[in-house]
């Protein structure tokens, strides 16, 4: 299926309008080597990618089709599907979809069903700018973009089911991503059972639309955004730093937006990670973003208001040490808190505050600035008036917008306090309960910042308890108190879904009358209408809400005009991948059961067997699938509880200056240029040679230049070069069924050994120790008086994941002289088995010294006692000169190492 058909794209888009021109993509020019080839990649390589092609090779069945056999495991193997920008693919791409096409043809050949798909996670704010600076429709150039990486990816010989390409893009697809948004806007989450339900449950029991409005996954809120006036649209936290470094404006604002209800499934994403095959780093960023923490709210009263201020901390036994309290500037009670004479510079400081994104206030956030709002609070256990700060360092999105500051145990409080001169008072130990109190000091008085355990002092009722324990009784006598109660909570936020960006999947939603509703899903997908121009406004309007007949319908109602973030496509295309054709089910019951078994028959909760991409997206693109997959998974529509079992982050690859790779710094390689001037199989051999998957590794065009050599050898191993230039069989290749002793102890060996090593290599992903064994068996073929076809076929199978182009093509050539070999495509042949009898050692290889110098190397029977091994050395023949005419005083003999003889 490829993405934008004819049809399909003229559904998206509507009429051109006249003269409108798709504008091409602007291909590099790229210098062709002149120099003679060593062998004659550029003619076979496109000769099997279009065999490949046109036969469907790699085409993998389903359940229910004629071709299909369940009686096999099946492997799920998964790449993160790229954006198709216009610059294509650099060579940092095929490092990872490499490593995952060597897994997926070798597994295929150890008898597995291998689902291994690609597609386009298409939707994208780089498309719209290009439609905003050229008035040319989004799909249009994603289209060409699209054509221009499926032609890259093909010209690398990668194994994919092309019939299961996907793009985000797509009717189909778009009708899928909106339905699965209608199953959550139509589920609530259940606490009592941990689990999503529908909304129908709540209706049979006779809750209002507004109630129900109140607990359901999907809804609506007011709420602090970052929004871009000249992108026109609003970012995600993660975003803002990246597009203002671009120049772009970005400011806070309050704006009616999409929420999605993660938070209610914060715990269960924790916990599940224990079962999954993940990098421990990975987990943490997870965990660490999640922010589960457990402790207490108190609640400070505001006396001269007849208000209260909540605050969750998870240290409650330091409340004696809080002497002030710090707000979000955007919290609420600000103006209510603030004193006449203090206003103005709030609302400076305020106004400065909603420039900053929460990395600056966070982490970047090194001298800190706050505002006195003249508002006073008590602290609940010794009445004490404290005062009530604004800072930026204390953000609305965590926590409640407010927090109780001890700056004796707190780093930022204590750095805050220091500066503006406010009191800190100790009231953890570092020792004993018999420690000397400070009470309370003055700026630079104070005692020194400690905010670890220890016991608690100048804390009343605390006095002498361990920290464990002053915790446990302070929650108790505020909840006794009705002052607090004990909280886990959590720093993860509930997930904005809005944009109001034009090229993003329409909302299924309409709105009448004040409320909104879904669309029945006889009317999806919804697709964007064509624009006359896609130019932001500079108001907070979506780019659809310029379309007016298609917002305003006839009965009165209006479509939703905010879209979906690119997240959206890229939560669910796992799934989609398992039966892409499939129009009446965004996955099939039997395709979906099938491709989550366990590859190993294990108990297992991922669906994927294997994904493979970059660390960019260790949280959010992996939280926010989980949490899709989760509420899906609740509903009854699939049947694991987790989407991706096992995980792999591959290094990036750096230019060959050290760096990362950018067009900025001119260190991009373009694997079109590696390719015409290397061949497909050198720059797939070379990007798994290079070191570990999971490393960083720079380029270097003499490491391209190395292996490129080595599969010459394996070309040489079977040709011999003719008076004319051209390629013959090699004389040396014999079939060892006609001729015994053709395949001598040595050489099976060393072939075995390779069997075995690559084997284990490729579940281990060690893919460059799997490359150097296949070196050490290059070498053993060449220096062999004959080179027997049998075994040289069995290595061709285990060089094949790795040089699809080369194995295939020597097989071919190895038939015409050899017609009694195997007929079918190698790749198709099952993968050799190692004989553990072939690799037992029948003779090792000692070192001989003489009075501590190396002289000699013999080979010995394995078996040999140490007296014929003894024996042996003195008649070492380079070694003997250096004996002979002495007394032999000792010979010293390692097993298995050594021999050292003493004389004089």
């Amino acid at each position: 299926m490829s993405a934008f058909p004819g049809a399909d794209l003229r559904f998206i888009i509507g009429p051109r309008t006249a003269g409108e021109k798709i504008r091409p993509i602007r291909q590099p020019k790229r210098p062709m080597s002149q120099r003679r080839k060593p062998y004659p990649f550029d003619e076979f390589e496109p000769r099997w990618q279009q065999v490949w092609d046109e036969q469907r090779t790699f085409r993998t069945p389903n359940p229910g089709d004629a071709d299909f056999d369940g009686t096999k495991p099946k492997y799920y193997i998964l790449d993160m599907f790229p954006y198709p920008s216009g610059a294509g693919l650099h060579v940092g791409h095929p490092e990872g979809y490499t490593a995952t096409d060597i897994i997926g043809r070798a597994k295929r050949m150890q008898g597995y069903n291998v689902l291994h798909p690609m597609g386009f996670d298409s939707f994208g704010l780089p498309a719209e700018q290009y439609a905003i600076k050229t008035g040319q429709h989004p799909a249009i150039t994603t289209a060409a973009n699209i054509e221009n990486f499926r032609r890259q990816l093909k010209s690398l010989g990668f194994a994919y089911d092309w019939d299961r390409e996907i793009a985000t893009t797509d009717p189909g697809y778009v009708r899928w991503t909106q339905w699965i948004f209608r199953q959550i806007y139509n589920s609530w989450f259940c606490e009592e059972s941990g689990r999503a339900r529908p909304v129908s449950e709540l209706e049979a029991k006779g809750w209002t639309p507004e109630q129900i409005d109140e607990v359901r996954l999907a809804y609506v809120a007011d709420t602090p955004v970052w929004w871009s006036p000249d992108l026109g649209t609003v970012l995600a936290n993660e975003e803002v730093e990246e597009w203002k470094s671009k120049g772009h404006t970005v400011e806070r604002r309050p704006l009616r937006q999409w929420m999605l209800r993660i938070t209610k499934f914060a715990q269960r994403l924790i916990d599940d990670l224990g079962g999954l095959d993940w990098p421990e780093g990975i987990k943490l960023l997870q965990k660490n973003w999640i922010g589960r923490s457990e402790g207490a709210t108190v609640r400070f009263e505001i006396p001269d208001l007849n208000s209260r201020i909540e605050v969750f901390t998870t240290r409650p036994d330091t409340l004696f040490g809080a002497t002030y309290m710090v707000l979000a500037p955007e919290h609420p009670l600000v103006e209510t808190i603030t004193t006449a004479d203090r206003r103005d510079e709030v609302e400076r400081y305020r106004k400065a505050c909603a420039t900053k994104s929460d990395l600056e206030r966070g982490d970047l956030n090194k001298e800190k600035s706050g505002v006195f709002t003249g508002g006073y609070a008590i602290n609940p256990v010794n009445e004490e008036r404290i005062p009530i700060w604004i800072a930026d360092y204390v953000m609305m999105g965590y926590g409640t917008g407010a927090i109780m500051a001890v700056p004796a145990h707190d780093e930022r409080d204590f750095e805050f306090a220091t500066k503006f001169g406010l009191p800190i008072v100790e009231v953890v130990s570092r020792g004993g309960g018999d420690a000397p109190a400070q009470p309370e000091a003055e700026r630079g008085e104070g005692p020194a910042l400690f905010d670890g355990d220890g016991t608690a002092v100048n804390s009343g009722f605390l006095d002498g308890l361990a920290t464990a324990e002053a915790k446990a009784a302070m929650i108790d006598w505020l909840e006794e108190k009705g002052l607090g109660t004990r909280r886990v909570q959590y720093k993860l936020r509930d997930w904005l879904f809005s944009r109001q960006r034009y090229w993003g999947e329409p909302f299924p939603i309409v709105w009448k009358d004040g409320r909104h509703h879904a669309l029945p899903d006889s009317e999806l997908p919804l697709l964007a209408p064509p624009l006359d121009d896609y130019k932001p406004s500079g108001s907070p309007e979506p780019l659809l809400a310029k379309a007016t007949d298609w917002v305003n319908l006839p009965d009165g109602s209006q479509r939703e005009t905010n879209t979906m973030p690119q997240w959206a496509g890229s939560c669910w295309y796992y799934l989609r991948y398992c039966d892409p054709g499939n129009a009446a089910r965004f996955v099939s019951e039997e395709a979906e059961k099938y491709w989550s078994e366990p590859a190993d028959g294990a108990s297992r909760q991922g669906m994927v067997d294997l994904y493979v991409g970059g660390t960019e997206h260790a949280v959010l693109h992996l939280l926010y699938a989980r949490f899709w997959h989760k509420v899906l998974y609740d509903l009854g529509h699939l049947s694991t509880p987790e989407p991706f079992q096992k995980l792999v982050n591959q290094g990036l690859i750096l230019g060959e200056d050290g760096l990362k790779m950018s067009k900025s710094r001119g260190n991009v390689v373009n694997p079109d240029d590696v390719v015409e001037a290397y061949g497909a199989d050198s720059l797939r051999l070379y990007e798994m040679f290079m070191g570990p998957l999971q490393d960083a590794k720079p380029w270097s065009m003499n490491g391209v230049e190395g292996v490129h050599r080595f599969l010459a050898r394996v070309w040489r191993v079977v040709h011999e070069e003719n008076q004319e230039g051209g390629w013959d069989l090699s004389s040396r290749l014999v079939d060892e069924r006609n001729e015994p002793g053709a395949l001598p102890k040595p050489l099976r060996k060393v072939v075995h050994e390779t069997i075995r090593k690559v084997t284990e290599s490729i579940d281990k992903l060690t893919f460059n120790t799997a490359i150097s064994q296949m070196m050490v068996c290059t070498n053993a073929f060449t220096a062999a008086d004959k080179v027997p076809v049998g075994a040289l076929v069995d290595f061709l199978k285990v060089l094949g994941p790795f040089a699809p182009h080369l194995a295939e093509e020597l097989h071919q050539r190895l038939r015409a002289g050899f017609p009694d070999l195997n007929d079918r495509q190698l790749g198709d042949q099952p993968w050799p088995a190692w004989d553990p009898e072939a690799l037992v050692e029948d003779e090792i290889e000692i070192v001989v010294q003489v009075n501590g110098k190396l002289r000699d190397r013999i080979t010995v029977p394995a078996d040999a006692d140490k007296a014929r091994i003894e024996a042996m050395a003195l008649d070492a023949p380079k070694a003997r000169p250096f004996v002979e005419g002495k007394t032999v005083r000792k010979v010293i003999v390692v097993p298995g190492k050594l021999v050292n003889v003493v004389a004089n």
